[in-house]
């Protein structure tokens, strides 16, 4: 994946549909730059030395994914993703920088030093937890969405063809274990379409090119809502797992993103800017690390 029934993000963050398409650009909304968060000292003195001391915290994110994380008419990265990770940075007293990069490259980022942190709509995962640890936020599940009034049914959407953002989840491993389902029962399997970014997996839905979407559940809401009547959610949400900040392989950087985080779980800002959105569904209570194999 880059909570069932989440509502659509914040009505004053609107797109131009003079196409009939999605188009996640706007200037309804600003990006946080974490000056408004309190710096939580506890937090920051978890801080790792180097990083402490360049007085920045550098943020790998894809912002093609919204209300998650996308641009605004300036080409800044905006989002309820964004302002967390803004979030987090202020706490920890430190200034935000967002690095810009395909979600792909995020990880080699962070272990390779180029990013502190990788913000972006991370699935918890065994397998990505081999690489680096996860500071767990939030959770959602996946949901499909089809054109109005053509119903889909993902556990039975063999033949199909289905719009994803490539390098997603669901493009690695949802839909495929969907498609190998279909052929190893004699049926046909999945046509994938997959796309640079989310906007172009909306828009194959909303043009016909794609029977159906699949996306994280906040993302296909947010798309159901900005395409004004020509999208529905297709089936219910399911396989509901966390999302985590991306950080070093046991760098000691998760402590210090872990007491940032739940202090503004404490304080009440992590829950404002989920509000703030509209996604509240997904919030939780407790920070934990690396949930997909300690959860």
């Amino acid at each position: 994946m880059r909570a069932h029934h989440l509502l659509p993000a914040l009505a004053a963050v609107t797109a131009l549909l003079l196409t009939g398409c999605v188009d996640n650009s706007t200037d309804g909304a600003t990006s946080g730059s974490g000056s408004d968060i309190a710096v939580d000292d506890a937090a920051a003195a978890l801080l790792p030395a180097d990083i402490a001391d360049a007085g920045t915290l550098t943020i790998g994110t894809d912002p093609t994914y919204a209300p998650n994380e996308f641009k605004n008419e300036a080409g800044e990265p905006i989002g309820w993703g964004i302002e967390i990770a803004s979030g987090i940075a202020g706490k920890l007293g430190l200034t935000p920088e967002f690095q810009v990069a395909k979600f792909d490259n995020i990880i080699p980022s962070v272990t390779g030093g180029k990013a502190d942190i990788g913000a972006s709509s991370f699935t918890d995962t065994i397998e990505r937890e081999e690489q680096v640890d996860f500071v767990n936020y939030y959770v959602a599940g996946i949901q499909w969405a089809s054109a109005t009034g053509n119903d889909v049914d993902p556990d039975n959407a063999c033949g199909l063809k289905v719009a994803v953002q490539a390098t997603t989840y669901e493009d690695t491993e949802e839909v495929p274990a969907k498609s190998d389902a279909c052929v190893a029962a004699g049926k046909a399997p999945i046509d994938k379409l997959k796309y640079d970014t989310q906007d172009q997996a909306t828009n194959a839905v909303v043009l016909g090119q794609a029977d159906a979407l699949s996306a994280d559940s906040p993302v296909t809401f947010y798309a159901i809502a900005q395409t004004e009547g020509k999208l529905q959610a297709a089936g219910e949400t399911f396989d509901v797992a966390p999302y985590g900040i991306v950080v070093g392989k046991d760098s000691g950087l998760a402590q210090a993103v872990q007491a940032a985080l739940q202090s503004m779980v404490d304080d009440g800002s992590y829950g404002d800017i989920l509000d703030k959105w509209g996604v509240a569904d997904g919030a939780i209570d407790t920070i934990t690390i690396n949930a997909a194999s300690n959860g």
